[in-house]
């Protein structure tokens, strides 16, 4: 195990196959602690969970893969979930409950919790999280902040969240290529230090300091694609942790991080690749309850 550790700040669902009978524990910064674990790194979760049998799951599983969560909340109401169904390997997701009782609560950092954050190399969150008026706050920690934008902003999200941010994930398989550039140069201008964007089947792109990177995708017979994107980032950014010095991810020179991008983007595409061949986000299914 790596002596770095990387927390997931935000949302957990389970994701309900239809088609299946069957729900798989998913949600972007649960995906980011169980890949992490994967990827052989320590990896702890703080969210907010209903009191239901969903919820109950969910905690069981985390505790079967050794990730921390003692510093969730638990309220009175029903977890998030979303139902889904596949055509040809593909998710395609039919509905959801918008994070459930998650979206009623407020994160409510207190000191306590800031203290404990402290103590990781990354951060890592969604717009799926209802934490955009929370980032201030995670960034006084002085922990590099990762957030997955998935396929959903604007020109005034963008500008909200930005400043924040320092690693910006953008899904931009819906784009034309000018489109996409012109999409990650506005996260750069607007305060993210290091944007991807991630176009599937065809790979992805790096900007960095007016640089352009460009990473293919690793061909595979893909079962479930579910996760691909959240794998992609836990990868990429174990990667980066690793390949620097005292796991600072930020600190290097601008010729060095742009070598230790275009390596985390390789170790990325090839944990997507894995991670397709899994049905659910990771696995552990359990009869839909």
């Amino acid at each position: 195990m790596s002596k770095y550790k990387v927390i997931g700040i935000g949302d957990n669902v389970v994701d309900k196959y239809v088609h299946q009978g069957m729900m798989y524990p998913g949600g972007n910064a649960l995906n980011f602690c169980a890949y992490a674990k994967m990827c052989e790194m320590e990896a702890s979760y703080l969210g907010k969970f209903g009191n239901d049998q969903v919820a109950e799951y969910i905690q069981k599983v985390m505790d079967d893969l050794d990730i921390e969560h003692s510093r969730c909340r638990i309220f009175d109401g029903e977890n998030g979930y979303a139902r889904v169904t596949l055509e040809n390997g593909d998710r395609v997701f039919l509905g959801s409950n918008k994070g459930g009782i998650a979206k009623e609560r407020a994160w409510d950092f207190t000191e306590s919790d800031l203290n404990y954050i402290k103590q990781f190399s990354v951060i890592h969150t969604s717009l799926n999280s209802y934490i955009e008026n929370d980032l201030a706050t995670l960034k006084t920690c002085n922990v590099p902040i990762s957030y997955d934008f998935s396929v959903r902003w604007n020109d005034e999200y963008l500008k909200q969240v930005c400043p924040y941010v320092d690693i910006a994930f953008l899904s931009c398989s819906h784009l034309s290529e000018s489109e996409r550039k012109r999409e990650m140069l506005k996260a750069q201008k607007w305060g993210s230090r290091l944007v991807i964007g991630t176009v599937g089947e065809e790979g992805s792109f790096a900007l960095y300091a007016d640089e352009w990177i460009y990473q293919p995708a690793v061909s595979t017979e893909a079962v479930d694609t579910m996760g691909a994107g959240d794998s992609y980032i836990t990868a990429f950014i174990v990667e980066m942790i690793r390949s620097s010095e005292d796991g600072k991810i930020l600190s290097s020179s601008d010729e060095e991080m742009l070598r230790k991008v275009k390596a985390s983007m390789n170790k990325g595409a090839e944990f997507a690749a894995k991670v397709c061949r899994i049905n659910g986000a990771f696995g552990y299914g359990t009869t839909i309850a």
